[in-house]
C-alpha cells in the first residue's frame, strides 16, 4: 500500500523509513531508525530525485507507481551513489527503461561499478555545475558538492518553488513517523542531537567542502530544503543552516565541557567525577560525561563538536592508552575536529604512559591546545591530589 505526502502541489515525498535497522552503514547506532528520502516532481516531464536503500524497496515502488498515477517516468537525477540512495536504480531502469539518467561523469562511472546494466551513452544526460533542465513549469539547476561526502555528489535547485535538493547535507538520523517537516516536531528538543551526530560522523571530516557548498547556497533564494535523510525544512531554515555553518567551521556550539573517560576498576572514573563536581561548583553548566567503553564513539564525537573543552581521562593499558579510549581518539582525529581545548587525566600503577600518548595522538588536530596542569594518578586519586584537580578546574574555567 502506498504511503506518500505532498511537499508542494507538484512535489511528493515517496521514500520510506526503516525502523528495523540497528546500525546505519553497519557502524552507527540508529535506535530510532532512518529514513531514505526520494522525491517525485510531476510537471510536463516527470522527475525522480534518487531512489532508496533496498530494505524499503517494496514501499518505494508502490509509492512511485501511485505518485506517477499512470504516467511514464522521464528522468531520474542521481545526487549521490551510496547504495542507501541508489540501490534500486537497476530495478528502476528495468521497470521504466525509457528514462534518462541525469548525473555527472563521476556518477556515470560509479553506476558501472555498482551495476552491470550495459547502458547506452544516450540513456545518460551528463550534467555539470550550472547546467539547467526545464521540465515545464519548473527549471532545475545543478550544483557541485564534491566530498560532501563522496566526490561525485551534486545538489539540485528548483528555482520555481525555491527548493534545494541537498543530497546528504542537512540530514538527520531517525525514521519519519508521519511528520515529514521539521516544523511539525520539536526539532531542537528531540532531533538536534541526532542531526549533529549525523553530520559530525558522516560529513564532519569535510568541513572545508561543506563551507564551500554553504557559500554557493547562500547565493540562492531557498525556501525549502529536501535532504536524503530526515526532515524536510520549509521554516526556520536559518536556524539549521547556522548549525551547519558552526559544525563546518569546527566552532563549538556551546562554551562548556564534555568529559570522555575510560576506567577499568573505577579509579579513573572517581577522578573525573570529582573534577565534574568541582566544575559545577565553579558555575560550569551542562557538563556531559561519557564512558568510552559503554558509549558508541559516534555519540562522543558529536559531543566533542558541540563543546569547547574536552577532558580525556584514561589509564595506561599494556604500556599504551586504555584500548577503548585509544579507539575513540583515532576516530576523533579521523573526523578532523579543530579549534578545541583538551585537558588530560591519566592513570598508571607502575608506568603512567597514557597521558603523553593521548597528547601525541591528538597533535595532528588543527588549532587545538592542551590545558595545564595534566593530572597523573598512581592507581587511585589521593587526598593530596585534590589540589591538582582544583587547579585543573580553575584552568578549564578560564577557557570557557
Amino acid at each position: 500500500m502506498y504511503n506518500v505526502r505532498k511537499i508542494t502541489a507538484d512535489l511528493t515525498l515517496i521514500g520510506a523509513s526503516d525502523n528495523r535497522l540497528a546500525l546505519f552503514e553497519n557502524v552507527y547506532p540508529i535506535p530510532n531508525g532512518i529514513s531514505y528520502n526520494s522525491y517525485l516532481l510531476n510537471d510536463e516531464k516527470t522527475v525522480l530525485f534518487d531512489t532508496v536503500d533496498s530494505s524499503v524497496r517494496r514501499q518505494f515502488f508502490e509509492n512511485l507507481q501511485y505518485a506517477l498515477n499512470g504516467r511514464l517516468l522521464d528522468y531520474v537525477i542521481v545526487h549521490h551513489m551510496e547504495p542507501d540512495h541508489c540501490a534500486e536504480l537497476a530495478d528502476l531502469l528495468r521497470i521504466y527503461p525509457q528514462i534518462k539518467i541525469l548525473c555527472n561523469i563521476q556518477t556515470k562511472k560509479m553506476i558501472g561499478q555498482f551495476f552491470e546494466l550495459n547502458l547506452a551513452d544516450e540513456q545518460f544526460m551528463l550534467i555539470k555545475e550550472g547546467n539547467t533542465l526545464n521540465t515545464g513549469k519548473h527549471t532545475l539547476s545543478f550544483i557541485g558538492a564534491p566530498m560532501v561526502h563522496w566526490p561525485e555528489v551534486i545538489m539540485t535547485y528548483d528555482s520555481t518553488d525555491k527548493i534545494l535538493f541537498s543530497a546528504d547535507a542537512f540530514g538527520t538520523f531517525g525514521a519519519l513517523n508521519g511528520n515529514i517537516f521539521a516544523d511539525e516536531v520539536n526539532f531542537e528538543r528531540d532531533y538536534l542531537d541526532e542531526a549533529r551526530r549525523y553530520y559530525t560522523n558522516i560529513v564532519g571530516k569535510y568541513g572545508a567542502q561543506v563551507q564551500s557548498v554553504l557559500k554557493k547556497a547562500s547565493e540562492l533564494n531557498i525556501g525549502t530544503i529536501c535532504p536524503l535523510h530526515g526532515f524536510v525544512w520549509r521554516k526556520d531554515l536559518g536556524y539549521f543552516i547556522e548549525k551547519y555553518s558552526k559544525w563546518a567551521a569546527y566552532e563549538p556550539e556551546e562554551q562548556n565541557v564534555v568529559i570522555a573517560y575510560g576506567s577499568i576498576y573505577g579509579n579513573t572514573y572517581d577522578a573525573v567525577s570529582v573534577l565534574a563536581t568541582k566544575l559545577a561548583e565553579n558555575g560550569v553548566k551542562n557538563i556531559k560525561m561519557y564512558d568510552v567503553s559503554k558509549t558508541h564513539s559516534s555519540y562522543v564525537i558529536s559531543e566533542a563538536f558541540r563543546a569547547s573543552v574536552i577532558v580525556l581521562a584514561a589509564p595506561t593499558y599494556n604500556g599504551g592508552i586504555f584500548v577503548n579510549m585509544e579507539n575513540f581518539l583515532h576516530d576523533l582525529v579521523a573526523h578532523n575536529l579543530q579549534n578545541r581545548k583538551f585537558a588530560i587525566i591519566d592513570n598508571g600503577t607502575w608506568a603512567a604512559m597514557a597521558g603523553k600518548q593521548m597528547k601525541d595522538l591528538l597533535t595532528p588536530l588543527k588549532n587545538c591546545e592542551f590545558i595545564e596542569p595534566q593530572v597523573s594518578l598512581k592507581s587511585a586519586l589521593k587526598e593530596e591530589q585534590i589540589t591538582q584537580i582544583e587547579a585543573l578546574t580553575t584552568a578549564i574555567k578560564s577557557h570557557l
